[in-house]
């Protein structure tokens, strides 16, 4: 088995997992804002349903470092070093984005405001696997 198969599936994986992960978190906590609306009597903001879509990019970010490590011709010891360092770090993205995409659900439903802000914030944190992905990618190119 040439290790370097393992970078490229785990530059993919571990990208999804963490998505799944962070989409997973801020889904429950867009259904929990909702249902405390519906129990208000209050409107449930349909916007909150982009928090939940959120993480859903570091997927495509880890398919397009994927990409590049398919088509390196490094050794396998770094591609494989490449893509599981680069899908933990896009995957844990994902994740903290889902975090903060729960808080902001929640904050967002009780007081109707700060969407722009909390959507900063969100992109703040994935800047870090934009980093990862444009940075690993110039090192496999």
């Amino acid at each position: 088995m040439d290790v370097g198969s393992l970078g490229y599936g785990a530059a993919l994986g571990l990208a999804a997992l963490g998505s799944a992960f962070g989409m997973g978190k801020a889904g429950q906590a867009v259904v929990g804002a909702w249902k405390k609306c519906y129990l208000n009597n209050k409107p449930a903001p349909f916007m909150l349903v982009a928090f939940v879509g959120m993480p859903l990019t570091q997927t495509f970010y880890g398919l397009i470092l994927m990409s590049a490590i398919l088509t390196s011709s490094l050794p396998s010891v770094v591609l494989m070093e490449v893509g599981l360092f680069g899908g933990i770090a896009i995957g844990a993205s994902a994740y903290g984005q889902g975090l903060a995409a729960a808080a902001s659900s929640d904050a967002m439903a009780e007081t109707g405001k700060g969407f722009g802000n909390y959507i900063m914030v969100i992109g703040l944190i994935e800047t870090v696997a934009l980093f990862a992905m444009v940075f690993l990618r110039g090192i496999v190119a």
